[in-house]
């Protein structure tokens, strides 16, 4: 009995591995990706990067067809399989992983409960009034756990395992809080028929997931037909990625690695971390910059952005800490220093791919100053919390753990 538990935990251990690997590097070429995006946007390439965002892609099955430019199918589509791994992820550690014991829930729970709230109650105190503005609240919510693990690798072997573990828990978990934010606030003119067949298309899937099917073939094609459902519902077509990476089954809770769940997570998460989110970022984080000056951080839609991002995010994150183990309702991880901890609330602060996301739902039809104030204060809120972040670790962590 031992053995078996010590090989689940070696296999648990190495998927772990793997996992941070895969995201620490995906995240530096995020960082190329939106570099090279940004530079695309403010040369003589601009004209070809937009006709290239805006170039219609129509697909059609008979009289059912889906018709968008290139973009829309990058952030309908093709994120849609972004979110199908982050389910993947949430049901794996649920089922299997950290969250299966709640005494180590509890820590990460509320530290990314805190780095949500805290910088959205900064937005919406700098952006309260009439205008619109406070549709970007939840801007500053999320944490880009690519791009964090990008920085965090940068400090090589000094970094506590715990650390990154937290790092991870907490973006996965602000992960589902985003889905939620998703599902509840940027959903519209909602299709009685494309939500009903998009719920048969779920009964389905769940059908197959309690007979036992462990075939992909039939999850993916009844997802296939969720996603063009929910994506003609006005419900956002990624949160039918979500739905699908619920119903795959996980197989034998004894063997992690080795059922149809991880065997999906391990074939998409190189395609995710090297293949879609850069090429989001790329696709995404070009904006012109002409006009922009230090007067436009500090209006408030990008301030509340920034703000929140860098201020907002370590506040929440590490105050929620603090308070959970100051009162005894949970534990600081093995080897990890109290400015270790502050180190990784800020780099909690590095929103960027979800911020982009969700500032992409949120301002879909906002004017060309708001769309440069929202990507100049992501920009600027997650690069001061990536240089903070590294500064600060890099002090806390002068030699290698323990």
């Amino acid at each position: 009995m031992g053995e078996r538990l010590l090989a689940v935990k070696e296999r648990a251990a190495q998927a772990l591995g793997e996992f941070l690997k895969l995201e620490s590097a995906g995240g530096l070429l995020l960082v190329a990706a939106a570099v090279l995006g940004l530079v695309a946007a403010n040369s003589p390439l601009a004209g070809g990067y937009l006709w290239l965002q805006d170039l219609p892609l129509t697909v059609k099955l008979g009289s059912l067809g889906v018709d968008k430019p290139l973009l829309l199918w990058i952030n309908d589509g093709l994120m849609a399989v972004f979110f199908l791994l982050v389910a993947l992820e949430l049901k794996r550690e649920a089922l299997q992983g950290v969250f299966t014991d709640r005494r180590l829930i509890v820590l990460p729970a509320a530290c990314a409960l805190g780095g949500m709230l805290v910088p959205m109650g900064i937005y919406a105190w700098l952006n309260r009034g009439p205008d619109g503005a406070m549709a970007g609240a939840a801007i500053p919510a999320a944490t880009d756990i690519a791009f964090a693990l990008g920085v965090l690798s940068l400090l090589g072997s000094r970094v506590p395992v715990a650390l990154k573990v937290l790092l991870t828990a907490i973006a996965v978990l602000d992960d589902l809080g985003a889905i939620v934010i998703i599902a509840i606030y940027y959903t519209d003119g909602l299709s009685a028929l494309s939500l009903g067949v998009a719920g048969a298309a779920l009964t389905g899937l769940v059908i197959a997931n309690r007979a036992g099917v462990t075939r992909w073939s039939v999850y993916i094609l009844l997802g296939l037909v969720m996603w063009v459902a929910v994506l003609k519902s006005g419900v956002h077509a990624t949160l039918a990625g979500v739905a699908l990476g619920m119903t795959i089954p996980i197989g034998d809770s004894s063997t992690p690695g080795q059922g149809p769940l991880a065997r999906m997570e391990h074939a998409l998460h190189p395609w995710v971390a090297y293949g879609i989110l850069p090429l989001f970022a790329f696709a995404n984080a070009g904006v012109s910059l002409a006009g922009a000056s230090v007067a436009t951080l500090a209006a408030p839609v990008p301030l509340g952005i920034g703000l929140g991002l860098f201020v907002g995010k370590q506040l929440g994150v590490f105050g929620a800490a603090a308070a959970m183990i100051g009162c005894g309702l949970a534990r600081r991880p093995n080897g990890v220093t109290w400015p270790g901890l502050w180190g990784m609330s800020i780099l909690c602060g590095i929103g960027f791919t979800m911020s982009l996301f969700i500032g992409s739902l949120a301002f879909a039809d906002a004017d060309d100053a708001i769309q440069l104030g929202k990507q100049v204060g992501i920009f600027a809120g997650s690069l001061a919390s990536a240089l903070a972040g590294f500064a600060v670790l890099r002090l806390a962590l002068r030699s290698p753990p323990g």
